[in-house]
């Protein structure tokens, strides 16, 4: 009996072939017939691909993706031309406050796809790539309920958080009595902040896209800055 909640899953490379013996939808198969990294291959071997989604809401229970960006990479390089980028109708009404910041209305979605409609594209960029966000949650979670409502069928996978990293160094940066006397707080891990620290342009926020190739660059720098690359991907994957 397999888990089904990404945390409980120990061995990913088992659990692609388990959920591809029972997925239902071909698409779903075919992406986890491609497989996933052994969790010992080293950082330096794997092919990333950055993702980025921007939804109506914070809820994925009550809420939908509404544009998606995503960019491959590993550490070395940042593939730009092989990006993408798509807007997708929503499944609920548009909500002022995520309008006032992302700035899709209700014209950008006006001629968009379903996201079953793109679903093959989408699986099809990130099949056989360790999945790099900022910030699992929205990703992880809106990609596997909106599935559930679309097509009878959720999709697990494992990620890299950026934010999770920057958060666990701010925590390790700021801990100890030395610290606490001297006022030092963990600082912000919002991605924006995150990327100064690093010396990291800054972008223009809240695009699906730009927002996926900021995050790439983040991780490049974190992997430079606290580990090695040939650290193994278990050590940073969830």
């Amino acid at each position: 009996m397999f888990p089904h909640s990404p945390q409980e899953i120990l061995n990913w490379s088992s659990f692609f072939d388990h959920k591809f013996q029972i997925s239902k939808d071909k698409r779903l198969k075919n992406f986890y017939k491609a497989g996933t990294y052994d969790e010992d291959t080293p950082l330096n071997e794997i092919d990333f691909v950055a993702l980025d989604f921007e939804t109506t809401g914070l809820d994925a229970n009550q809420n939908s993706i509404i544009s998606i960006g995503l960019v491959p990479f590993t550490l070395k390089r940042i593939r730009c031309r092989e990006s993408q980028h798509w807007f997708v109708k929503a499944q609920d009404s548009l909500e002022e406050e995520s309008v006032v910041i992302h700035g899709i209305t209700h014209s950008d979605l006006q001629d968009a796809p379903d996201l079953r409609r793109i679903l093959v594209k989408v699986l099809d960029a990130l099949a056989g790539k360790v999945v790099v966000v900022h910030y699992r949650r929205i990703e992880r979670d809106f990609f596997d309920i909106n599935l559930k409502n679309l097509i009878g069928e959720g999709i697990v996978f494992p990620v890299v958080d950026t934010m999770q990293i920057e958060g666990n160094y701010q925590q390790e940066q700021s801990k100890g009595l030395i610290n606490w006397l001297k006022g030092k707080r963990p600082e912000s891990i919002r991605l924006a902040t995150t990327r100064l620290r690093y010396g990291l342009p800054a972008y223009p926020p809240h695009h699906a896209l730009t927002d996926a190739i900021a995050t790439a660059e983040l991780f490049q720098a974190q992997v430079h800055y606290h580990f090695s690359p040939g650290d193994p991907i278990k050590k940073l994957w969830l």
